[in-house]
């Protein structure tokens, strides 16, 4: 069996920690990094550490960004009345493609998981509640995934806020069941949106 240069071999067994990267696709990641030109791979480099140092949390919806407050907490025309919750920063990205949605989020950063030790307090649910207080949001629209873990923080929301006299939707079933939000198309986030139900 062909063993890479301790160089390459460390790429690969780096670039294997990033989510959907398997040992071949690695593998011929680190090959093309390191045939790159040298100013190429510094300035892959460059971003990634830029990124990590320059990307923080908003203070308010807990998206990431790199300016506090974030610029969709801060752009005028918003409707502040309903807010939608996710679970990732992808999810904001994937329902701003639709250019259908026009109010606030707020981002749990992931989803009730006892299998993987993730409970309510592992979530950004505090900050949620407290941007709850100020009475200006009417509407929750829960958009976590349609699988297991996002019904079971869905359920859990909707018993927290409901009582605060917060009307609680539910983004529409014209998602797949199991499926993420980043991979589903934007008419089809379009219509679960229109298509949400109160909780």
């Amino acid at each position: 069996m062909v063993s890479f240069v301790r160089p390459i071999a460390r790429l690969v067994e780096e670039l294997t920690k990033l989510p959907g990267i398997g040992p071949k696709t690695a593998q011929r990641l680190a090959l093309h990094i390191v045939a790159a030109p040298r100013e190429d791979v510094h300035a892959l480099a460059d971003a990634i550490v830029e990124a990590r140092e320059k990307t923080i949390y908003c203070s308010i919806c807990c998206n990431l960004t790199d300016i506090d407050p974030c610029r969709l907490c801060t752009r005028e025309g918003r409707d502040r009345s309903v807010l939608c919750v996710v679970e990732d920063p992808k999810d904001v990205i994937a329902l701003e493609r639709t250019r259908e949605y026009k109010g606030l989020y707020h981002v749990l950063q992931g989803a009730i998981s006892p299998m993987d030790g993730i409970g309510p307090q592992d979530l950004r649910i505090e900050e949620l509640l407290r941007r709850l207080q100020s009475g200006e949001i009417q509407e929750i629209i829960v958009a976590t995934d349609p699988n297991p873990e996002g019904e079971a923080t869905a359920m859990y929301l909707a018993r927290l806020i409901k009582p605060l006299g917060i009307k609680v939707t539910r983004m529409a079933h014209g998602m797949p069941v199991g499926g993420d939000l980043e991979y589903i198309d934007e008419v089809t986030l379009t219509k679960a949106l229109e298509g949400r139900r109160e909780m």
